[in-house]
């Protein structure tokens, strides 16, 4: 059987729908799957490895990174810049791997718009309702009263782009929505193009008619 080429599979939401928490149970159910650990300059929160959660770099090592054409896409955002090792990415394609990115929109639309483009399946998640998101965002309780007014101001604008996603789902009960997950993963990994051993097959099928 021929390899398949390796697809992105790209997740955004507003901060606090629940991407975070679909893409780890996503990697517990296929662990073949590769996470894409972004580069960041923002500081280690408490437990945070280098290299797990986040590769930690300063800002003039991040920029000299996107200056040589290291970085697949970045962003600045709420002063710091986020951004997604190109390396990594690619050679997990050439495998035949499926990555999983938990980035923002800016970060999915360029690479939507890169090379790769052809080969992503962008999601955006939903919360159900704006209070819940808040409500969310409070029980986390890793950030001030500020950086939640931040987040909440921010979430508007992110929502906006919810239409520039191949699918949208609603985080409203978290199993259905990692179940709508699972779903959308599977069937882009069946499509027609991206199974090229396909044609061999069918060839093999009409050789069979021949011989009778």
């Amino acid at each position: 059987m021929t390899m398949r080429r390796g697809l992105l599979l790209i997740l955004s939401s507003p901060s606090g729908a629940g991407k975070s928490t679909l893409a780890r149970k996503l990697m517990e159910w296929d662990t073949t799957l590769r996470f894409s650990v972004s580069a960041t300059t923002r500081p280690p929160r408490p437990g945070e490895q280098d290299g797990r959660e986040y590769y930690f770099r300063g800002r003039e090592e991040f920029q000299a990174m996107v200056a040589a054409g290291d970085m697949l896409e970045h962003a600045e955002v709420f002063g710091n810049f986020y951004g997604s090792p190109r390396a990594p990415v690619e050679q997990a394609m050439r495998e035949g791997r499926d990555t999983l990115f938990d980035i923002d929109w800016q970060g999915g639309q360029q690479i939507r718009n890169s090379a790769l483009g052809r080969d992503v399946v962008s999601v955006f998640v939903l919360p159900p309702s704006i209070a819940e998101l808040e409500r969310r965002l409070r029980g986390r309780a890793q950030d001030s009263d500020d950086v939640i007014a931040g987040r909440m101001a921010k979430s508007q604008s992110e929502i906006s782009h919810w239409a520039e996603y191949d699918y949208v789902l609603v985080n409203g009960d978290l199993d259905q929505a990692f179940a709508e997950l699972v779903t959308i993963l599977q069937a882009e990994r069946m499509r027609r193009d991206r199974q090229p051993e396909l044609s061999e097959f069918v060839r093999g099928l009409n050789a069979e008619f021949a011989a009778r």
